[in-house]
């Protein structure tokens, strides 16, 4: 009797084990929520760029369907209202990449409909003016990615009209200058995952030769050196949602998160990155209608999505993602 009594909490137990090892990764999407925020004041559209100064978002540039754009606008989360900005000089465009850096916001590259660009611009708040700057370093390119890290902006892979990219440039604002990188690890790709945490750059995911990626990598700008993080699949999550491109992403509490995006269909699904484990676990899904080539930022730890498309609809609607909330569907 006792034998087969430590032989069925044996079994209870293994189970247990089996069963916590096949959950390892799985997490109840019920952390974190979206509010609606007073809709972008500028015309629907999706591809368009933003970055954050001083607490105020400013997003511009991007594609409507019929027309690309070069309007500007700011967002200030403190009183939720959207104020016009000087228009982006450079030609109306979408694809573009933008990042900011102590104090001041720069865009460039993109695709006008006719000309992949390279051009680059700096906005001065201050002044409420654009300046133009030298060129790009790099090839013309659009669904490239932008970041700014440590004083110094990024701007890496693409496609130039002819071919994917995978190579990485870093602009020295106090020079005026580029300096071409150890090219980004993997696959050449377009439209990637690109976030930064604590002056470590995290790039992965996107699309080469029609294909999704699962790789991900972390960039140390004081080596210049790239380094293979754990993949985006499956096998790794239980999960083929993680993996996508042309989705928004931002960081709060410093954690990443990603949301929305094309992947496995177009997509609501949201996920947080931690570094201190390296992993992804699921979040609240994003509330608005599914959707690709939005564009996002943070602000004091609340992360906002805006614009995008689905199909040829597109939209001028924001949402406002709080992480440390629960889901509340009466918001």
């Amino acid at each position: 009797m006792r034998i087969n009594f430590f032989k069925t909490l044996s079994l209870v137990l293994l189970l247990a084990t089996l069963n916590a090892c096949d959950n390892e990764y799985e997490s109840t999407p019920e952390d974190g929520n979206w509010v609606e925020k007073s809709d972008f004041e500028g015309a629907i559209r999706s591809g368009a760029v933003s970055f954050v100064i001083n607490g105020i978002g400013y997003v511009g540039t991007g594609y409507n369907g019929v027309d690309r754009l070069n309007d500007f606008w700011s967002y200030d989360p403190s009183r939720n209202t959207w104020v016009r900005i000087a228009e982006f000089p450079g030609a109306a465009r979408n694809g573009a990449i933008a990042f900011s850096i102590d104090g001041k916001g720069y865009v460039g590259t993109g695709y006008d409909g006719v000309n992949y660009l390279k051009d680059f611009y700096e906005y001065d708040p201050l002044t409420n003016q654009w300046t133009q700057l030298p060129d790009f370093e790099g090839v013309a390119r659009h669904s490239a990615f932008g970041l700014g890290i440590d004083g110094k902006g990024y701007v890496g892979t693409g496609f130039d009209g002819d071919n994917q990219l995978k190579d990485f440039w870093a602009f020295d604002p106090t020079t005026n200058s580029w300096e071409q990188m150890t090219s980004v690890g993997g696959s050449k790709r377009i439209n990637p995952i690109a976030f930064t945490i604590d002056g470590m750059a995290y790039v992965g995911g996107g699309v080469h030769n029609g294909a999704f990626q699962e790789d991900f990598w972390r960039y140390n700008p004081s080596s210049d050196s790239w380094e293979e993080l754990s993949d985006l699949d499956h096998s790794t999550y239980g999960d083929d949602d993680v993996m996508r491109s042309e989705t928004v992403s931002f960081v709060c509490h410093g954690k990443a998160y990603i949301s929305t995006g094309i992947g496995n269909g177009t997509l609501t699904s949201t996920w947080v990155y931690d570094p201190s484990d390296g992993y992804w676990s699921e979040m609240t899904s994003f509330e608005g209608t599914a959707r690709q080539g939005a564009t996002g930022f943070s602000i004091d730890d609340v992360g906002y999505i805006v614009t995008g498309r689905n199909g040829s609809s597109r939209f001028d609607d924001i949402w406002a993602f709080f992480p440390l909330e629960s889901y509340d569907d009466e918001d």
